[in-house]
């Protein structure tokens, strides 16, 4: 096993040394990081390329790290054997048996603990690392130059304009987070605004805010499930941001069938939401993937993209436009890695004292840079896609006529 170890240490792009449970040390005489392993089974995991499983003895304290984040990506992608991608394929029965587990661990109630399991940690946590409006997504960096507050905000606007908010269209924002994109919509376009969340500090934050704004009576944030929202008067627009990851696979098609019944005729959702980078594996091998579900995202299931566009129709929706934001996710994690990292001490005294403290700081630290790490490498993506009704025949649709929601062309977006 020693000698694995030593081969992997020689072979990785950044100069690392490692102290063995013994105290002896190999790899790098000058290195630029440090692992200070405490238990074999570390090595097992190092020398096999268990990145996930690596990242769990550091949330635990079976190794310590010396040096950066972005340094220690580099050595978790090294040391991979094999694409986690295709290792993370499955065949039809385990996608049976998957199906069912989704369907398990997607009840109205079980959402909601999941959701709070992960939200609900502390505002004052993510309120350090996240942008002043604390949006939880991609941002769009429509200016190389632009900051990750300035990215946020242009990724509000880049939905607005594909959706082509109006003044007083009623807007309905699913999975609505501390109320980004829910008050830019009212503030910028107009709208009267619905949003809905599971997480009891979001709801709490967002109802503060529309009253300090004066948006009480146009702005309203619900504690509610999707599946239990009302259908008796449809929406105009419709956005779903980053709550797609959280409806699980075996629920798609009707997931989309209510956004569906939700919307007016003629109307337009925008689906933005986490995809996987490869057509048959929900999450990404190595370890990876079980990595994320038991510290960060208890319940998160990705799909293919061809998958996502294929329930949408089953549900009754025509994809009119669809982009990967891939570039843009990894550039937003890595701007929020870099931002914990920069304040671990503060960042520390916002969670609960102790060891379970420590824990899901260190999750976190590996959470942020190996998504990153992950964008960058295409294992997994992002795709903003734009549905409206199938179409409807309307005899005028082929000479653009103004009130129609969809106008064939992007230009509409930057103009």
């Amino acid at each position: 096993m020693l000698s694995m170890v030593e081969k992997k240490l020689a072979g990785l792009p950044v100069a690392v040394q490692m102290q063995l449970p013994d105290g002896a040390r190999v790899g790098a005489i000058s290195p630029k990081m440090k692992l200070v392993v405490k238990d074999k089974g570390t090595l097992v995991n190092f020398a096999t390329g268990q990145a996930g499983s690596l990242g769990e003895d550091y949330v635990e304290g079976r190794f310590e790290v010396e040096g950066s984040m972005r340094d220690l990506m580099k050595v978790a992608a090294a040391i991979l054997n094999d694409n986690p991608v295709q290792t993370a394929k499955t065949n039809w029965l385990a996608g049976l048996a998957r199906h069912a587990v989704s369907i398990y661990r997607h009840t109205t109630a079980r959402d909601a603990q999941q959701i709070q399991f992960h939200y609900d940690l502390s505002d004052e946590f993510y309120g350090l690392w996240l942008d002043p409006r604390r949006v939880y997504s991609c941002a769009y960096y429509r200016e190389p130059e632009m900051t990750l507050a300035q990215a946020q905000e242009a990724k509000l606007d880049h939905i607005c304009r594909k959706l082509r908010l109006h003044e007083g269209e009623r807007f309905l924002d699913i999975g609505a987070g501390w109320g980004g994109l829910l008050l830019w919509a009212a503030e910028n376009y107009g709208v009267d605004a619905t949003g809905i969340t599971l997480s009891k500090n979001q709801h709490a934050h967002v109802n503060r805010l529309i009253e300090q704004k004066g948006l009480s009576g146009r702005v309203r944030m619900h504690l509610l499930d999707y599946r239990h929202l009302e259908e008796v008067q449809p929406y105009d627009k419709i956005a779903s941001v980053g709550m797609f990851e959280h409806v699980g696979c075996a629920q798609l098609e009707t997931y989309f069938a209510k956004l569906r019944r939700l919307l007016k005729p003629g109307g337009l959702i925008m689906n933005h939401g986490i995809t996987a980078g490869g057509v048959y594996n929900a999450e990404v091998g190595a370890g990876m993937g079980e990595f994320i579900e038991k510290y960060i995202f208890p319940g998160g299931e990705l799909t293919h993209i061809s998958n996502e566009l294929a329930q949408a129709a089953l549900a009754g929706l025509e994809d009119v436009d669809v982009e990967n934001l891939r570039p843009h996710y990894a550039r937003t994690l890595w701007a929020w890695s870099d931002s914990l990292e920069s304040q671990l001490e503060t960042a520390r005294a916002t969670l609960k004292p102790g060891v379970q403290g420590d824990k899901s700081l260190r999750a976190y630290r590996v959470y942020l840079a190996g998504c990153a790490l992950g964008f960058e490498q295409g294992w997994i993506a992002l795709h903003q896609v734009l549905f409206q009704h199938r179409a409807t025949g309307r005899q005028d649709e082929l000479d653009n006529p103004a009130d129609l929601s969809f106008p064939w062309r992007r230009d509409y977006i930057y103009k």
